[in-house]
């Protein structure tokens, strides 16, 4: 087959995906006017969770399962969108990697309001002139978030959806030439995240701290003779050139983020429960928050302390269940949890990013 007919075989084939396409955009116009009669949110992250895994579980290739995921996630979220433009609130600036996580989740058509602090992001959802918030919880490398957990301990918002995304630095300035570079900006974590290979390429160059590095892409997007370690979503957004990619050190940095909101999403068949408790001061204590977990053949999958700030020594519990809350083992292991707690709240029953 020649070119030109293997060419015309391409352009039949989008015709069909194009009228595919809007066929699936009118029935989801269709689910958005049910929704709306009952009441629904447009968003269902266990629904579109679903979706995904049984596309990327069908598909046999030659499209790798990730580009698989990704134009069907864009799919579902331009649907998403004729149901209702969402308004995501996130911890910004713009051009971060929060941002960016936010953006692959909800898609393009969503619109997002970047505000300066966890805390805000929170009120926003909160007094409910966003539908979603996304915040950073937890680095492969750094740890834990502290003040998105603490946000938890007074608010009634609860978990959605989590995702996880790999941190990839790269190094960007206005005119992609490495030669030109004198100054670099970013985040104080990215400059660490990517000391060696600094060293070893731009040896010369002063380091600067940035208060993002969405911050050191607009630095570079002034000057010509600096730089700025950031994603390809920053270069993207500033107009800047990636002189190198992939300069991180650990090939395995990762973040991982949650979109928070005001109800429980449906189960969706790979769940993780997040709960938070305080504990009745005794010996023992702790120990015996874990027997209701193996009791009931559930997987812990992590636990961390916080002071309560207000008695010390006093301590507050997050910890991450696999498995929804309408499961009967999850209910009857937080009930017996319960006994041996001051007070227990469940944040949220929602898919699992790693599934």
């Amino acid at each position: 087959m020649s070119l030109k007919n293997k060419r015309e075989k391409i352009d039949h084939l989008d015709d069909q995906i194009l009228v595919l396409l809007n066929q699936r955009a009118r029935i989801v116009k269709e689910i958005g006017r049910i929704k709306s009669k009952k009441g629904q949110d447009v968003y269902a992250s266990g629904r579109e969770r679903e979706i995904l895994q049984r596309l990327v579980s069908r598909s046999r290739g030659p499209m790798p399962d990730e580009s698989v995921e990704q134009i069907f996630q864009e799919i579902i979220t331009a649907c998403r969108s004729l149901q209702k433009r969402l308004r995501i609130a996130f911890f910004g600036p713009e051009a971060t990697f929060t941002h960016q996580a936010a953006v692959k989740h909800f898609g393009r058509q969503a619109e997002y309001l970047p505000v300066v602090s966890i805390a805000d992001v929170f009120d926003e959802v909160e007094k409910e002139r966003a539908d979603y918030g996304v915040v950073p919880i937890e680095n492969s490398t750094e740890g834990v978030v502290n003040h998105t957990l603490d946000m938890f301990i007074d608010s009634d918002l609860m978990i959605c959806a989590e995702r996880e995304e790999p941190i990839r630095h790269y190094l960007i300035s206005a005119t992609g030439e490495i030669k030109k570079i004198k100054m670099i900006y970013s985040h104080p974590q990215a400059l660490a995240q990517c000391r060696r290979w600094l060293e070893a390429h731009l040896p010369q160059a002063s380091l600067h701290e940035a208060a993002s590095t969405a911050d050191a892409a607009a630095h570079a997007a002034m000057d010509a003779s600096s730089a700025a370690i950031a994603s390809s979503f920053a270069a993207q957004i500033y107009q800047l050139k990636i002189v190198a990619s992939r300069i991180e050190d650990s090939a395995h940095n990762a973040t991982r983020f949650l979109v928070i909101g005001r109800r429980f999403p449906s189960p969706s068949g790979h769940d993780k429960t997040s709960i938070l408790f305080s504990l009745k001061d005794r010996v023992g204590a702790l120990h015996d928050v874990l027997i209701p977990f193996k009791t009931h053949s559930l997987n812990l999958t992590r636990i961390e302390s916080r002071p309560t700030k207000k008695k010390a020594w006093e301590y507050i519990f997050f910890a991450d269940i696999n498995g929804h809350l309408s499961n009967e083992d999850m209910k009857l292991a937080l009930e017996e949890l319960k006994e041996s707690c001051v007070f227990l709240k469940v944040l949220g029953s929602y898919p699992r990013g790693d599934s």
